[in-house]
């Protein structure tokens, strides 16, 4: 990192409250998640656990601009597999639109940094925003 952190975010998902959930509320992964999001977790062998990472990656992100649940659309921030410079090939890293992006710029964070872990009982996510002045 060379700019200065702006904030630190943290997360976990007990995996199967949320398959089961994903379950009862088929609709929201539409609403929470993006396509590719959505996309490449049902390519991989268990998408509960990948979204439940993603989910946690979010609430994270709310958390490293210092706001909560309901501060943005959550599908406002999109965990991709990375090709950025730099980044290890596959490497997750966030894109942000909308209302997650204003509040991201309101904060002057120009560069994020993300982890994201899961095994079958938890997913984790931390998220470091990182800005230049």
């Amino acid at each position: 990192m060379s700019g200065r952190v702006v904030g630190v975010g943290i997360d976990a998902v007990d995996v199967e409250r949320f398959r089961r959930v994903l379950h009862r509320r088929p609709r929201l992964a539409d609403r929470v998640f993006t396509d590719e999001e959505r996309a490449e977790a049902t390519r991989s062998g268990d998408a509960a656990q990948r979204l439940a990472a993603r989910f946690a990656a979010k609430e994270a992100t709310m958390k490293a601009l210092g706001r909560g649940i309901g501060s943005f659309a959550l599908r406002d921030v999109e965990v991709r597999r990375s090709g950025a410079p730099g980044a290890s090939e596959g490497a997750p890293s966030l894109h942000l639109s909308s209302g997650a992006a204003a509040l991201a710029r309101e904060c002057n964070v120009d560069r994020w940094h993300v982890s994201l872990s899961h095994t079958a009982q938890v997913a984790m996510a931390v998220v470091v925003a990182e800005g230049a002045h």
